[in-house]
């Protein structure tokens, strides 16, 4: 048991070393970062105006009117589902062909002798009505034309 503790302490011991060696090279590795903060912090404080960017707001002040930004140059969107549609390759369907496009064309078909039938008939009636209808308009313009 005394051999083991004492490996484990041996091992305990060489981890806080290599620990202590990371922290001391990372310290190193930040140290020139921090004098640099420092150095600008210092810099920036011995400056008398302060720098102030205006992005949207334009001051009143001459001398603040300086620190006016210009508008940021947006670059122009292109919508990539507009673009261009894929190439579709067109199959058609042989099921299409088939059926009819509208499905009541046989009735059409069957009833367009009558349709047309209708149609002329139609159309007589309403010319025969036309014509009642102006012949009574002329009487009445007769009628009123004798009475005076």
């Amino acid at each position: 048991m005394g051999e083991e503790e004492e490996s484990i302490e041996q091992a305990a011991a060489a981890r806080r070393e290599r620990l202590r060696a990371l922290k001391a090279a990372q310290e190193l590795l930040n140290a020139p970062e921090e004098q640099d903060k420092l150095e600008d912090a210092d810099s920036t404080m011995e400056e008398e105006n302060p720098s102030m960017k205006f992005r949207n707001y334009l001051p009143h002040d001459k001398e603040l009117q300086e620190g006016k930004l210009a508008p940021p140059v947006l670059p122009k969107f292109e919508d990539p589902v507009a673009v261009a549609p894929p190439p579709s390759e067109e199959k058609e369907d042989p099921f299409v062909n088939i059926a009819p496009k509208k499905p009541n064309w046989d009735l059409r078909r069957d009833v367009q002798k009558k349709l047309d039938k209708l149609e002329r008939r139609t159309q007589k009636a309403i010319f025969k009505l036309m014509e009642e209808q102006q012949k009574a308009n002329l009487l009445a313009e007769d009628e009123h034309v004798s009475e005076d």
